[in-house]
Protein backbone atom coordinates (compact mmCIF):
# COMPACT_ATOMS: atom_id res chain seq x y z
CA UNK A 1 0.00 0.00 0.00
CA UNK A 2 2.83 2.53 0.86
CA UNK A 3 4.59 2.13 -1.92
CA UNK A 4 1.17 2.68 -3.99
CA UNK A 5 0.94 5.71 -2.60
CA UNK A 6 4.52 6.86 -3.31
CA UNK A 7 3.72 5.97 -6.96
CA UNK A 8 0.61 7.92 -6.77
CA UNK A 9 1.63 11.30 -5.32
CA UNK A 10 4.78 11.25 -7.26
CA UNK A 11 2.44 10.67 -10.76
CA UNK A 12 0.28 13.39 -9.44
CA UNK A 13 2.54 16.14 -8.30
CA UNK A 14 4.17 15.36 -11.77
CA UNK A 15 0.88 16.14 -13.46
CA UNK A 16 -0.07 19.62 -11.81
CA UNK A 17 3.99 20.29 -12.62
CA UNK A 18 3.21 19.22 -16.51
CA UNK A 19 -0.06 21.32 -15.83
CA UNK A 20 1.44 24.78 -14.41
CA UNK A 21 4.61 24.32 -17.20
CA UNK A 22 1.61 24.49 -19.84
CA UNK A 23 -0.52 27.12 -18.14
CA UNK A 24 2.70 29.20 -18.55
CA UNK A 25 3.61 28.04 -22.01
CA UNK A 26 -0.50 28.93 -22.96
CA UNK A 27 -0.76 25.40 -24.52
CA UNK A 28 -2.89 22.33 -24.25
CA UNK A 29 -3.88 22.10 -20.32
CA UNK A 30 -4.43 18.84 -17.78
CA UNK A 31 -8.71 18.99 -17.34
CA UNK A 32 -9.20 19.72 -13.83
CA UNK A 33 -11.52 16.60 -13.31
CA UNK A 34 -8.45 14.62 -14.20
CA UNK A 35 -6.28 16.28 -11.66
CA UNK A 36 -9.02 16.10 -9.14
CA UNK A 37 -9.44 11.90 -10.36
CA UNK A 38 -5.97 11.30 -9.64
CA UNK A 39 -5.35 13.37 -6.24
CA UNK A 40 -8.81 11.13 -5.23
CA UNK A 41 -6.67 7.82 -6.34
CA UNK A 42 -4.05 8.81 -3.28
CA UNK A 43 -2.24 11.35 -4.66
CA UNK A 44 -3.55 14.06 -2.52
CA UNK A 45 -0.46 14.86 -0.59
CA UNK A 46 1.42 14.96 -3.95
CA UNK A 47 -1.23 17.57 -4.90
CA UNK A 48 -1.14 19.59 -2.35
CA UNK A 49 2.92 19.78 -2.14
CA UNK A 50 2.60 20.48 -6.09
CA UNK A 51 -0.15 23.23 -5.20
CA UNK A 52 2.26 24.94 -2.94
CA UNK A 53 5.29 24.87 -4.26
CA UNK A 54 4.14 26.03 -8.51
CA UNK A 55 1.67 28.09 -6.78
CA UNK A 56 -0.94 26.42 -9.03
CA UNK A 57 -4.71 26.62 -8.88
CA UNK A 58 -4.75 28.04 -5.15
CA UNK A 59 -6.39 30.98 -6.25
CA UNK A 60 -9.18 29.30 -7.73
CA UNK A 61 -12.10 28.70 -5.33
CA UNK A 62 -13.46 26.60 -7.21
CA UNK A 63 -11.15 23.62 -7.60
CA UNK A 64 -10.25 24.69 -3.85
CA UNK A 65 -13.45 23.84 -3.05
CA UNK A 66 -13.69 20.38 -5.60
CA UNK A 67 -9.99 19.04 -3.89
CA UNK A 68 -11.27 19.78 -0.25
CA UNK A 69 -14.08 17.50 -0.93
CA UNK A 70 -11.79 14.69 -2.62
CA UNK A 71 -9.18 15.30 0.21
CA UNK A 72 -12.32 14.77 2.67
CA UNK A 73 -13.49 11.27 0.70
CA UNK A 74 -9.74 9.82 0.38
CA UNK A 75 -9.88 10.33 4.29
CA UNK A 76 -13.08 8.57 4.71
CA UNK A 77 -11.78 5.63 3.06
CA UNK A 78 -8.32 5.74 4.56
CA UNK A 79 -10.23 5.87 7.97
CA UNK A 80 -12.52 2.70 6.92
CA UNK A 81 -8.96 0.88 5.52
CA UNK A 82 -7.34 1.62 9.07
CA UNK A 83 -10.40 0.43 10.74
CA UNK A 84 -10.49 -3.39 9.04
Amino acid sequence: MILFLLIANLITFGVFGLDKWQARRHQWRVPENTLLGISLLGGIVGAASAMILFNHKVSKKSFLVKFIIVVLIDLVFLYRFIRR
